[in-house]
């Protein structure tokens, strides 16, 4: 599959000859020297290391810097500029100068701007996806998948945005006219992971611009490169300065100043369920407008009708798709015990499949993790669980190559009162729980305190419909695995957060209803 990738890349038509030549390096190999890709980068003018305020690149102003590394192998890539509360100041001060010339411009003049913005992120998806895998660790083919799901946002709120519309209300009283606008917020200080470094900044940023809002940007200090070279490409398409800001380091200072800026109207955040509440409480002092995209427990539910094969190949996409670092991955697969043991087995045996290693050679299906503490969360549930009765079928522990590597793992014997089942591992770790009776499914899938996404493979249709009805999730997938989409709502209930993001629903979380009554309307 990998292989049939790279043919891909070598002849397209708008692929770079540097990235047809690495990907050559890449299939005679197998492994690239990173300093190659940097000096590429660099020369593209797509590695930044400075952040962006009101259009000009700036660095902090004590001169502080961090190292930003590449978890696959140790070695440090740049070293960006840590910033702070002045320079996060001077963002939202941009931002809110500028926001009163950007949100008068029509619908279409906007669309036009993130239209070119798109193009330009499709045009360099190659050196983006290997810029995201260099400081991510994520595989080859997965940033690329991630660099066009990204991108999807910025075009179909692109398109959307001619389509905000208002309402004429029937008034009570005959020389009345009632009115509702829809309209711009204001400034939004957007905090956004490590692990979709680009399209969890466009899902975010691609509503607001649509909607007329302004941005201030804070990505992750893990991933800050991707984040900026696409900010680079929204400079080139024409994006006025101030529109879209960036702003990256000292993550309290950043997160402090804009909870007590004035000027900031909205922040809207995905990451950890305890940071989320932080922010929101933050935000009280000022009444901001909050969205909040938060951390999962998604339960995948097996039954006994459900097709193997499927079954298989959607939980093993729904566990393992970038390590298992994501927030809809598939935290406790339940298998009916009808069939418990024969889906172990075949699962254990796609699992065995999955290749390690550094995200750009050939072939590989599972990077490394991306940092100490996360390989440390992995180990100290699977600890837990093995004290409690459960068991490896699979890897484990560390991985022999070293670094950040953890084996892809399968627990069996597994319960629903385990440290695994009650905490997102966000790791390559599936543990399987048997369940007996579809009541008791939907009893264990629910629960928890999450409430993002679910999954449910059969081959009932009643069934789809009852049990997708009664999960306390947001999203619910039925014999798929993959459900992520920009045409679709995302987000959670309970305590997995606040709004959605992505399709025409996004938009709301970006724009104000404003009434208007206009009275003593007279014939002449």
């Amino acid at each position: 599959m990998a292989t049939a990738l790279y043919r891909v890349i070598l002849h397209g038509s708008k692929t770079s000859s540097y990235t047809r030549f690495l990907c050559r390096r890449m299939m005679s190999v197998g492994s690239v020297v990173s300093e190659d890709a940097i000096s590429r980068l660099r020369d593209s003018g797509l590695l930044k290391t400075q952040g962006l305020i009101n259009g000009d690149w700036i660095d902090a102003y004590d001169g502080k810097t961090f190292e930003v590394q590449n978890p696959a192998t140790g070695s440090v890539l740049a070293n960006v500029a840590c910033m702070g509360n002045r320079e996060t100041a001077d963002a939202i001060s941009s931002a809110s100068k500028t926001f009163s010339s950007w949100s008068k411009l029509t619908a279409g003049e906007r669309s036009k701007y993130l239209r070119k913005w798109y193009d330009l992120l499709i045009d360099h998806k190659e050196d983006l996806a290997i810029l995201m895998t260099l400081e991510q660790g994520k595989p080859l083919k997965e940033a690329l998948g991630e660099i066009s799901y990204g991108a999807s946002f910025i075009e179909f709120f692109a398109e959307e945005s001619k389509r905000i519309y208002g309402d004429i209300i029937s008034p009570t009283i005959a020389d009345r006219r009632l009115f509702v606008l829809r309209q711009p917020i204001g400034v939004v200080g957007a905090i956004t992971p490590w692990n979709f470094p680009l399209a969890m900044i466009t899902r975010k940023v691609g509503p607001a611009l649509a909607s007329g809002c302004t941005v201030v940007v804070k990505p992750s200090e893990f991933t800050p490169l991707t984040a900026l070279a696409a900010s680079e490409l929204a400079l080139q398409a024409g994006i006025p300065a101030g529109a879209f800001n960036v702003v990256m380091g000292n993550a309290s200072e950043i997160g402090d100043s804009m909870l007590e800026s004035p000027q900031v109207k909205k922040i809207t955040f995905t990451g950890s369920t305890a940071v989320g509440k932080k922010l929101m409480a933050g935000s009280a002092n000022t009444v901001k407008k909050v969205s909040l995209e938060l951390g999962g427990n998604a339960p995948c539910i097996v039954f006994d009708d459900a097709e193997i094969d499927i079954a298989v190949k959607g939980s093993l996409a729904a566990k393992f798709r970038n390590s298992g670092q994501t927030c809809v991955c598939a935290n406790r697969i339940l298998v009916q015990e009808g069939i418990y043991e024969k889906f172990a087995n075949a699962f254990i045996k796609a699992v065995q499949d999955l290749k390690v290693g550094n995200g750009l050679m050939e072939g590989i299906s599972q990077g490394p993790l991306i940092n100490e503490n996360s390989v440390q969360k992995a180990e100290r549930l699977v600890n837990d669980a093995l004290s409690k009765g459960a068991k490896v079928m699979l890897g484990g522990k560390r991985h022999n190559l070293g670094m950040t590597f953890y084996e892809p793992t399968v627990l069996c014997n597994v319960d629903n009162d385990m440290l695994i089942s009650r905490e997102e591992v966000f790791g390559p770790v599936a543990p399987l729980l048997s369940f007996k009776t579809e009541e008791d499914a939907i009893r264990i899938a629910n629960d928890t305190s999450a409430g993002l996404a679910a999954y449910i493979f059969t081959t009932s249709m009643p069934r789809s419909w009852r049990v997708s009805e009664a999960l306390e999730y947001g999203m619910v997938g039925i014999n798929e695995g993959i459900i992520s989409t920009e045409v679709a709502p995302f987000g959670g209930v309970k305590q997995s957060g606040l709004g959605r993001e992505g399709s025409r629903y996004g938009l709301d979380e970006y724009l104000e209803m404003k009434y208007i009554c206009l009275g003593n309307i007279k014939d002449a």
